[in-house]
């Protein structure tokens, strides 16, 4: 009998002879998304390229829509990473000869593969838990085995897109390739940093009266007995275990929803640029400096180019104060809240590009009941269009994807992503109409559950 493994490992060795055929007299235009997945994806598949000697250029997007597919190049071998898996309507319309997608997201029953498109998606095969970046390094390690040495970029990816508590056979296949140390230990990056500031700029965990507030934070040190040595706190990876305890106890008493078992897990540590480092953090970096317009910087960063790491700090550092002032615009506007569901209207209070990760926080922070839909709107004054980003509290209740899918039928627009986390893209105009759809939809899946 074929396993799911055996039939993805296949797939993979299909697509990728037929990407060695096609393109050994074709240039390739490599699409990729801006997050930390896709970036990193890009990175694996420069390499990789770069070694075919193959002519290449790459293109990094927030999202795809009808038109710009129409307006890609029809003499160029196309190539997305991380995203086209719900426009593939749009590319079967489109003249476009030889498509290749990686991809993991969810693709919508009703759509077309059309013969022209060589897809690489697990929702095809087992829909097996595996990040883009996985695909693609294992895409161009069939391709060339001696990529092995960017398995850790792959990881990255993994973590990004939070499929670390995901890892299955393939997934361990890749941290193997990888040599990454895996501890045990709080979930609070970076670990490798001293634990003030790692407490102050948490956000995955969101910490009430410590995330964002440096008084808080070292009240809640002197509490449990961490105090500076010689001027400077010690890291996570520092404490002790009796002083670890104490920490995670504090924690779970200023956010008793909180379980043990979502706070307390595998650290992942990387070498970058000859330094151990917390694999999360270097993960955050890359989505930094996308999310705030310098994807070529978080590109250079997966390369271990010296010059970019300083600007990539900065950067990070830049975002984390957005996500907290982002956070406290949240914490204290007026939301639209009914029997399970949650919708922030941020307007353009908040960048359209951390919608996202601001939604996910907020759905991991344990501050909603385990079910709840989150929806964050924000709007993007350079494409003029709203971004949605929608989040399900836990493993359990309804598929925001669907939701926004079946909303975006209606009235228009873009739609991604996966069962408990999907976002969508729609005018301005259309902005009263959505919500309004949204409300009903959410109130009609209730009385369904």
């Amino acid at each position: 009998m074929v396993s799911n493994l055996d039939m993805l490992e296949s797939k993979i060795k299909k697509i990728s002879e037929k990407f060695l055929e096609l393109t050994q007299e074709k240039e390739i235009l490599v699409i990729s998304h801006f997050d930390t997945d896709g970036i990193t994806s890009a990175a694996i598949m420069i390499k990789t390229l770069k070694r075919l000697d193959r002519k290449f250029s790459i293109k990094i997007v927030k999202s795809l829509d009808e038109q710009f597919i129409y307006n890609l190049p029809k003499e160029k071998i196309i190539l997305f990473l991380d995203l086209a898996s719900g426009c593939l309507d749009y590319i079967a319309n489109s003249s476009l000869k030889n498509i290749f997608i990686i991809d993991h997201h969810e693709i919508p029953e009703e759509k077309i593969i059309s013969e022209n498109i060589y897809i690489l998606n697990p929702e095809l095969i087992n829909k097996q838990k595996i990040s883009a970046s996985c695909l693609t390094y294992l895409f161009c390690k069939e391709i060339n085995p001696e990529i092995k040495k960017y398995s850790k970029l792959a990881v990255l990816g993994m973590i990004g897109d939070c499929l670390e508590k995901e890892i299955d056979k393939l997934n361990t296949g890749i941290l193997n390739d990888s040599e990454i140390i895996r501890k045990r230990g709080l979930l609070i990056y970076p670990s490798t940093r001293p634990i003030n500031r790692t407490l102050e700029y948490s956000s995955s965990p969101y910490i009430p009266e410590i995330t964002g507030d440096v008084k808080g934070v070292l009240e809640l040190l002197r509490e449990i007995k961490i105090n500076p040595v010689n001027g400077k706190y010690p890291s996570i990876l520092e404490l002790d275990e009796e002083q670890m305890s104490k920490l995670i106890t504090a924690i779970m008493l200023r956010n008793p929803k909180t379980k043990n078992s979502e706070i307390v897990g595998d650290i992942f540590l990387i070498k970058m640029f000859n330094r151990l480092e917390d694999a999360r953090d270097i993960s955050a970096m890359i989505n930094a400096c996308s999310r705030l317009g310098e994807s070529w910087t978080a590109i250079q960063l997966c390369m271990e180019i010296s010059k970019s790491k300083k600007r990539c700090e900065t950067i990070h550092a830049k975002y984390k104060q957005l996500l907290i002032s982002g956070l406290k615009f949240i914490s204290e506007t007026k939301k639209m809240e009914g029997k399970g569901f949650v919708i922030i209207n941020a307007k353009d209070q908040i960048k359209d590009t951390m919608a996202g990760t601001l939604t996910s926080i907020l759905s991991n922070s344990a501050i909603y009941e385990e079910g709840t839909v989150i929806t964050t709107m924000a709007f993007d004054e350079e494409s003029e269009k709203i971004k949605i980003s929608s989040r399900n509290v836990g493993k359990n209740g309804r598929n925001v994807r669907e939701v926004l899918a079946n909303i975006i039928t209606q009235i228009g627009g873009e739609v991604g992503g996966h069962k408990f986390a999907a976002g969508a893209i729609i005018e301005k105009q259309k902005e009263e109409e959505f919500i309004n759809l949204l409300k009903k939809n959410l109130e009609i899946e209730m009385v369904k559950i």
